[in-house]
């Protein structure tokens, strides 16, 4: 059987679309085809408009702009032919058996030899979608179902039938998990999978209880969201954000292909409001406003929430409940808390985790699958299983029964045990006869959480650690509340430094947290600030010139492993490794001017030398600067990263990585590639352009002022780093500079900005509200 490189999805809706899209973000070639409307002047109208709408699309569909150019429409009547070019066709079209089963008669007669054909479908049954087709195209038919949108939603859950060739779904699924970077889930073929099946019935559960034991939408958000682990939306922002309109078909399709005696067949109610709000146009964030809206009445801008039982908006109320405060590690103390909150989540995890129990052996083999589809199509830091160990599987047993729910045979297995455990350093997880069995990884991952399991640090403080991950090779983790960077980070990190001389081969920067590093820990520099210890804050600012410096000079290499933001002094680390081996979804950019501040760990410089050197720039003193300063002064992140290449964050010849789970392993091989014969970089000198080129930014942000585009403390600031890009009082075109020249005029023009009041007020606004102050 040969390799995937050439893709034919059909259908470009929203979904057809953004495969096509994330199939041109993995590098390949995607012929994008759908049907030619009635009349139309354009037989390709509905391609090349979907096309146009991925170009323009927020969230971005498109990894990197230019990968549009991989995407070629057309429509089915005329360019059926090009499907036999493709090695994958995925078919994305409505959810009709009798369209679905005569496009595949026309597929029948035109793909090549071997090529996969796989439905997007999770309502129609995968035998039904191969009745009456050749046994070959069965055998090459199988169900793959992916989340919108597909760029982001790592969840893939492919379906087998009787008849599917088992190399089929290898192909599939290898292709998938390497070149798409999703996270492959065998799924039975039930109704609505795993994910949707638990997923749809969670957020139906949840509105229903809501609704009948009279929660505001607030208090009901509150509870089922964070103490749960669940993403801060809760499920009736959730429904804003999918939309509302969406979940009446999906809840009749379950209800229509479920047995009548299916929990979720029994939770069937009528909806007056969901049907009235949608009705009047109110279907979530791409209609007016959904259970949330924003009022701009009168020029105001008033977010609102639903009363639930009255059907009017009025102005959002922050939940008073208690029972919202706790964490999820408090899961029972959440669900037994004495007030309308406690009995809210326990009414909704009681129907949610005991039906995901019943689909153990219906919908999945094992709770693995089950727990890895909700974090991944859900967006679950935990899985159900995890939060019934959460719970305690005796106690939540014993609750349930208590309560007269029927209890699934998993459930009484776990009697006495816990559904996951560690065993001689290896996770384990409990199989539906009662043993354990290995969570294995899929070949070549790597994952810091294993080698957690049955190693100590080599180092470690409040903020970091160091990990010995094989082969002379050492991962450096940051630890602190959303990786921030604080002096614990930096002394661990010179100590490193020290060790990796002495014992090891190569240094990789990584962590498994949501986000590689937000930057410098701004609480510290507000505190430090205001109590006036200028001295604390300079030290700090050259301490971590120094580290960065000496990692950019290490005699071993060093790979920095992004993924998520890696902003600021995170961008920074970047900047100052050898290589960079990034996730895909990597949004860097050097962002201190958004709170008044000025890149104080080299970023400046090193955007500088990059983008006077870049071959593809106009040379000479001032394009280069030109570039950096435009980039640094807007505060720009790369949105992937793709776009962190086109901004030279990264360098060419760094990688990408489409799987996060692989990224570790990816930047170990890197850091092995680097050691034979490892040299240190050499170290560059500088001519900068001195007066004439500040009096040049100088003008160019005074015009963005004047026009409205920048605030007066933008110009402060953007002319501090145009200071920096120019080469301060002494900057000079026949004079060369150094790097630790440029480093201190950094320090100066930080140091400078950190004391300005505008500044404060930017930092405190940052911290208060997590959104910049434009003053």
């Amino acid at each position: 059987m040969g390799m995937i490189n050439k893709i034919c999805v059909i259908g470009a809706g929203v979904m057809g679309a953004g495969i096509a899209a994330h199939g041109a973000n993995a590098g390949h070639e995607v012929l994008l085809l759908d049907i030619v409307p009635d009349g139309a002047d354009n037989r390709n109208v509905i391609a090349q408009g979907a096309v146009k709408k991925l170009l323009k699309s927020n969230p971005a569909a498109l990894s990197h702009k230019r990968n549009a150019k991989r995407i070629t429409t057309g429509n089915i009547e005329d360019h059926l032919d090009q499907v036999s070019e493709c090695d994958w066709i995925i078919e994305a079209v409505i959810e009709r058996l009798d369209i679905k089963q005569d496009l595949y008669k026309k597929l029948e007669a035109v793909r090549k030899k071997g090529a996969i054909v796989s439905s997007n479908t999770s309502t129609i049954p995968l035998d039904n979608l191969v009745a009456g087709m050749s046994d070959d195209f069965a055998q090459h038919f199988c169900i793959t179902h992916f989340f919108n949108p597909p760029r982001y939603m790592r969840l893939l859950e492919v379906v087998k039938g009787e008849k599917t060739n088992q190399d089929v779904i290898n192909r599939v699924s290898e292709f998938a998990d390497h070149k798409l970077g999703k996270s492959i889930v065998h799924c039975k073929d039930r109704p609505g999978f795993i994910a949707n099946r638990l997923g749809v019935y969670w957020i139906y559960i949840s509105v229903l209880e809501a609704m009948g034991q009279g929660l505001s939408v607030e208090e009901a958000d509150a509870i089922i969201g964070k103490p749960c682990g669940i993403p801060k939306t809760g499920v009736f922002g959730l429904m804003d954000l999918v939309g509302l309109d969406l979940m009446p078909h999906v809840i009749e399709s379950m209800v229509n292909l479920l047995p009548s005696d299916d929990p979720f067949v029994k939770a069937k109610r009528e909806l007056p409001l969901i049907e009235k709000m949608i009705a009047n146009g109110y279907t979530g964030r791409k209609g007016k406003g959904g259970f949330y809206r924003l009022n701009r009445e009168g020029g105001q801008k008033v977010k609102e929430g639903i009363d639930l039982s009255t059907g009017e908006y009025r102005p959002t109320i922050k939940s008073s409940l208690l029972s919202g405060r706790t964490k999820v590690k408090d899961l029972q103390k959440l669900v037994t808390h004495e007030d309308k909150g406690g009995t809210y989540a326990w009414r909704v995890l009681a129907h949610t985790l005991s039906y995901a129990a019943m689909l153990v052996g219906e919908a999945a083999d094992d709770i693995a699958s089950i727990d890895e589809a909700m974090r991944l199509g859900y967006n679950w830091k935990f899985g159900p299983f995890e939060l019934i160990d959460k719970l305690g599987t005796d106690w939540f047993a014993d609750k349930l029964v208590e309560e007269g729910f029927e209890l699934p045979a998993i459930l009484e297995t776990a009697r006495g045990k816990t559904f996951y455990r560690i065993e001689e350093g290896k996770l384990q997880y409990l199989t539906a006869q009662g043993g354990y069995t290995d969570l294995i990884r899929p070949d070549g991952v790597i994952m810091l959480s294993d080698i957690k399991l049955k190693s100590e640090p080599i180092l470690k403080n409040g903020s970091a650690s160091l990990w010995d991950i094989g082969d002379g090779v050492v991962c450096f983790e940051f630890t602190s509340k959303m990786n921030a960077l604080d002096p614990d980070t930096l002394t661990l990190l010179g100590k490193t430094i020290r060790v990796v001389k002495k014992k090891y081969k190569a240094l990789v920067i990584y962590n498994e947290g949501t986000n590689f590093s937000v930057g410098a820990n701004l609480g510290l520099a507000l505190f430090a600030a205001n109590i006036a210890a200028w001295g604390e804050i300079e030290n700090m600012v050259e301490t971590g010139q120094d580290i960065y410096m000496a990692l950019k000079y290490a005699p071993f290499p060093v790979v920095s492993a992004p993924s998520g933001m890696a902003l600021g002094g995170g961008c920074e680390i970047l900047l100052h490794s050898d290589a960079v081996q990034a996730h895909v979804e990597t949004y860097t950019g050097l962002v201190e001017v958004g709170v008044g501040l000025v890149p104080g760990w080299g970023g400046t410089k090193e955007m500088l030398r990059r983008w006077s050197i870049n071959p593809k720039h106009p040379r000479g003193i001032m394009p280069g600067a030109a570039k950096a300063f435009e980039l640094i002064s807007t505060a720009n992140v790369a949105k992937s990263a793709e776009e962190a290449k086109s901004n030279l964050i990264m360098g060419k010849e760094d990688g990408i990585t489409m799987n996060r789970y692989r990224l570790l392993a990816d930047a170990k091989a890197k850091a092995l590639e680097l050691v034979e014969d490892y040299e240190a970089p050499e170290k560059p000198v500088f001519s900068l352009a001195g007066e004439s080129g500040r009096v040049a930014f100088a003008m160019a942000v005074g015009g963005f002022v004047r026009q409205g585009k920048a605030t007066k403390h933008d110009a402060v600031v953007a002319q501090a780093v145009g200071d920096i890009l120019t080469g301060g009082e002494e900057g000079d075109p026949t004079v060369e500079m150094s790097e630790q020249d440029i480093l201190d005029l950094e320090r100066e023009n930080f140091m400078k900005m950190v004391r300005h009041p505008d500044t404060l007020d930017r930092v405190e606004h940052m911290l208060l509200t997590g959104k910049p102050l434009r003053n």
